[in-house]
């Protein structure tokens, strides 16, 4: 099949309206945040625009990179020093575009985060909680009973082996998720009626208010929860505009 290409500037009104971007008040800016060449026939999509990413996308030929994790967050140093010169200097000198989308892509109801961890682990969607309703409730699937069965499904299918706090004899229950560093809704997850909360990660709080309320939690990684959202939006994005599309995986163990 002979490939096409999409133009920049559609390809981000396109996603723009198709992710809602305009409904959040989020970290960062959401959509295009690096010019590159106007027309894209490579996109490669990976969780974070981190240097290894774009060098590896160079390798591909890509014309532009989208990630769920972006630049130009809320409170860090503006300069373009260091890190962040190296980053968009490789971007600039190769004319490569950056798309990125941080609560548009873990909200989507099909290409977010949450949802697609829902594929990945089984979950039966049938509730949401806490500001923006960002996390999500729902039940397993009837072969998995227990805490421990849970956690060994994340580890089968995120292959990473969650931190477990909790008894993994507790039977199931209803569960509350929400991608990667969501461990500061788990209150709001036992409010909503969720008997085992799974995030990416964990903080010290985060232990006390589990035993305490008796609701078990999984820290399953930051990263590995957060692969899978924007491998669906850039399978969607290949279809529907019929461009070559490859997902990157740069390991992160947080």
């Amino acid at each position: 099949m002979d490939r096409k290409s999409v133009g920049r500037a559609e390809l981000a009104e396109y996603l723009g309206q198709a992710l809602d971007i305009n409904r959040f008040r989020d970290y960062c800016p959401n959509g295009l945040q690096v010019e590159g060449r106007d027309r894209i026939t490579t996109l490669v999509t990976g969780v974070t625009a981190s240097l290894a990413l774009i060098e590896a996308a160079l390798d591909v030929g890509a014309d532009a990179i989208l990630v769920h994790h972006g630049y130009f967050w809320r409170g860090e140093d503006q300069r373009i020093v260091g890190m962040r010169q190296r980053r968009l200097k490789s971007l600039l000198i190769h004319d490569i575009s950056l798309f990125a989308y941080h609560l548009p892509l873990d909200m989507h109801v099909d290409f977010g985060n949450n949802a697609q961890l829902a594929r990945q682990l089984g979950f039966t969607p049938d509730g949401r909680f806490g500001e923006n309703e960002l996390g999500w409730l729902g039940v397993a699937s009837a072969d998995v009973r227990s805490v421990g069965e849970l956690a060994l499904l994340v580890e089968k299918r995120l292959q990473r082996r969650p931190l477990l706090v909790g008894d993994p004899a507790q039977p199931l229950g209803r569960i509350g998720w929400c991608t990667g560093a969501a461990q500061n809704m788990i209150g709001e997850a036992i409010e909503a009626g969720a008997t085992v909360y799974l995030s990416g990660e964990i903080s010290e709080p985060t232990v006390h208010l589990s035993r305490e309320s008796g609701t078990s939690y999984l820290a399953c990684g930051h990263h590995a929860t957060e692969r899978y959202g924007v491998q669906a939006l850039g399978e969607h994005i290949a279809e529907k505009f019929n461009i070559m599309h490859r997902f990157i995986d740069i390991d992160n163990p947080a």
